[in-house]
This record gives C-alpha cells, sequence and structure tokens, in this order.
C-alpha cells in the first residue's frame, strides 16, 4: 500500500521504518528541512518505562496550584488561550481521579516497556550506534520526599520493573561526580533503564527506512487532507492511507475531517553544553525528584532538561525555566560542564492529551490514522506505538494492546 506520513519527529521515522519493513510504500513529508526538528530535537533523552507516567493524576492540581508561587517550579502556567486550554484543563481535572490514572498509568507503562524491547531490538539487529548510557538513578533530597516516592515505587513492583531503594553513600558509588555539598538522602536505582541521543537514533533509522524504499520530503508543509474517491490526498498526490504524526499541528489537521483531538501544546526545554570533565560529569541520567529536572550524559555533552510550561508563545524563551535548569545542574553537578561557551538552549512543544496516553491507531475517519499525544514520553513511547500502529495497518494482531 502506499503510505503517508505527516511529519517526520521520532514517532514519524520510527512509523516509517515499521511501515517499510512490512513492505509499504512509504513517503514522509515533513516541513522542516530534516528530521527531528522540534519536540524530538533535544529532549532529556530519558528512556524509563517506570517513570512514564501520565500528568493526569490524584493530587496534581493541588500541586500544580502550589507551583504558581514557586520560584523553581517544575510546572509553569502562562495561559494564551490559543489552543482551547480551558476545555483541555477541564478534560485534564476528571482524568486526575483514581481510576482513570490507575488505568492510563498501566497503560503508559505496557506501552513503554514494550517501546524499550522494540528499541533494543532494533539497536542490536540494525547495529545502530548512537550516544547511550545504561541506569538511572532517581534523586531524594528529604526523607518526605523518600515517603512521596512510596506509592510510585509500589507501582513499579507490581509493574515489575527492577529498581533499587538506596541511601545516598551507595547513590554516589554509582553517580560518583555528585556534589557532596547538596543534601542527598536516599535514591531510586534503575539499572535497565537508559538515556540516548534521541535525534541521533531517528537519523540513523531514517537512513535504515530510506535503504527499505522509504521517501522523506521535506521542506514539504501539508495545508490539508482531502477524501477521495480513490483514496487521500495530500499536496495533489494519492495516498491509500495518511498517518497523522504532525505534533501540536495535529488536531488542525484532522478537524476538518470532523476529528476533534484535544491537544495543546506543553513547552519544555534543555540546556546542552559540552563535557568539562569527565569524572565530574553523570555517568548515565540522573532525575531530581524535587524540581523534576533530568541530567543525562549524552556522549561528549551534558543535557539538562525540564520544565513543563502551559500556555504561552512558543518563540519566546522562559528565563526562569532555564534558571531552574542550570540551578539543578550546579547542585548535583558543578563542574561538569562548559556553560560558557557551545551551550545550546531549546524549547520544544510537546503535543500533550487530557488524559495521558497518545492515540495510536483508528481515526474514526476511512484511512487516517493516528500516532500522535505523546507527551514528554515521545522518545520513550516511539518505538512500540510505531510497531502497534504498523501492525493494525497490515491487519496484524498487535503484540500488545493499548
Amino acid at each position: 500500500m502506499k503510505i503517508a506520513i505527516i511529519g517526520a519527529g521520532i514517532i514519524g521515522v520510527t512509523t516509517a521504518y515499521e511501515l517499510a519493513v512490512d513492505g509499504h510504500e512509504v513517503h514522509v513529508l515533513e516541513r522542516r528541512n530534516s528530521a527531528c526538528e522540534e519536540a524530538s530535537f533535544a529532549n532529556a533523552g530519558v528512556v524509563s518505562p517506570g517513570y512514564v507516567t501520565p500528568w493526569a493524576a490524584p493530587g496534581m492540581p493541588t500541586k500544580v496550584l502550589k507551583y504558581l508561587f514557586q520560584k523553581h517550579a517544575p510546572i509553569r502556567v502562562k495561559l494564551s488561550f490559543k489552543h482551547g486550554e480551558l476545555g483541555w484543563i477541564a478534560q485534564w481535572l476528571k482524568a486526575c481521579k483514581p481510576a482513570p490514572y490507575a488505568a492510563t498509568r498501566a497503560s503508559l507503562q505496557n506501552l513503554a516497556s514494550y517501546s524499550l524491547e522494540r528499541l533494543q531490538h532494533l539497536t542490536k539487529t540494525l547495529e545502530l550506534e548512537y550516544d547511550n548510557a545504561q541506569g538511572y538513578l532517581v534523586l531524594l533530597r528529604t526523607e518526605q520526599e523518600r515517603i512521596a516516592a512510596e506509592a510510585g515505587l509500589q507501582v513499579l513492583k507490581d509493574a515489575g520493573f527492577e529498581h533499587k531503594v538506596l541511601d545516598a553513600n551507595t547513590a554516589r558509588k554509582i553517580e560518583p561526580a555528585l556534589n557532596a555539598s547538596t543534601t542527598l538522602h536516599a535514591a531510586i536505582h534503575l539499572p535497565n533503564d537508559r538515556v540516548a541521543n534521541c535525534r541521533q537514533f531517528a537519523l540513523l533509522l531514517r537512513d535504515q527506512a530510506q535503504a527499505l524504499g522509504a521517501q522523506f520530503h521535506f521542506g514539504t508543509a501539508v495545508g490539508h487532507i482531502e477524501r477521495g474517491l480513490q483514496g487521500i490526498q495530500l499536496n495533489g498526490q494519492t495516498f491509500d492511507h495518511v498517518v497523522v504524526c504532525a505534533g501540536v499541528d495535529s488536531a488542525l489537521l484532522l478537524k476538518p475531517l470532523g476529528v476533534h483531538i484535544p491537544l495543546i501544546p506543553v513547552y519544555g526545554y534543555s540546556v546542552s553544553a559540552p563535557v568539562r570533565e569527565p569524572m565530574d560529569a553523570p555517568v548515565s541520567g540522573v532525575m531530581d525528584e524535587r524540581y523534576k529536572v533530568a541530567i543525562s550524559r549524552i556522549g561528549n555533552r551534558v543535557r539538562v532538561a525540564g520544565s513543563a510550561q502551559l500556555g504561552g508563545d512558543a518563540s519566546v524563551i522562559n528565563q526562569a525555566a532555564i534558571q531552574t535548569l542550570y540551578k539543578v545542574l550546579d547542585d548535583w553537578f558543578p563542574a561538569a560542564a562548559d556553560t560558557k561557551n557551545q551551550v545550546q538552549v531549546w524549547k520544544g512543544a510537546r503535543p500533550m492529551l487530557p488524559s495521558g496516553p497518545p492515540r495510536v491507531g483508528a481515526s474514526g475517519v476511512d484511512r487516517v490514522w493516528l500516532n500522535l499525544g505523546h507527551g514528554s514520553s515521545g522518545w520513550a513511547l516511539s518505538c512500540g506505538s510505531a510497531r502497534v500502529l504498523a501492525d493494525r495497518i497490515s491487519g496484524k494482531k498487535p503484540t500488545i494492546e493499548l
């Protein structure tokens, strides 16, 4: 079948590869001049199935209200009303109840586990070489933070994720460069999780997809999707099927078809800088639980990523969010990175649905498929989502049910 994919972020590239493997004629239409130039460009790089959780969680609305008055807040709200944020917030509040949260978290972690398996399989069988490191450490500054983490630990245990609660001394043996001057009470170690360069992987997988015949059309924007008698028309071409992986703009493309997706941008930030001294840098990845900031070793660079900004202007960098990233980096690895030279500051619009899990499958419109709404977990969910969708389009039973 001749299949078009709109968008060449990590979701679009993995989808293109899986459909090409299945023997389809694949065309990827991307408005940018290369793959992964938007939400997938400089994310945290964390692939941790146990920590892939929905935003819609019990107690989360109260936390967000408290964050409004904190200088270094994990979540910031700057409503612009450009993307229907109020309606989205109303749906999000309904999804924060215990019953839907339990179901969505289980669904997300099931998909994330499968996605990690698929990522490892592709890396091995295709002999892909990209910057990555195994192990993930969640840092807890106080006893109160350790107690608050207990509910999450039970979820990890119930889901079968290997993890250990470590005292501060043991945690410092795993990450020897952790600043001794910053108080560390305990840590949660997930030895099978990892950090990896999302964009580097995507570019390698794009090459593999092209070797299978997939065509990538960069600098090609899609204005609208038209249903024709013979299939779906995009930019004057007819396709048997189309997969929408266009991030936040997916909602605008689908609306004329009568498909209404409550998708809004939640902006994330990262700072990447060259490693100054390897012995002072993280071995793999750590997460500061208080500020929800991840510090990752990505090859010869250190990446600090975090902050979730609801609303605001895509082109405006929130300097307060950047200062929080620098603060957390200085707390834990003050000598790790050269923050004066070749520093990359990034802001990306992560497409977020109110309840948490992405939409992967049929849209309700014949021949139009969805693979969107992965939020801040696109990298962690990409390989699994792509394989599930490819199976559904080909009429196969997916390995997992979402």
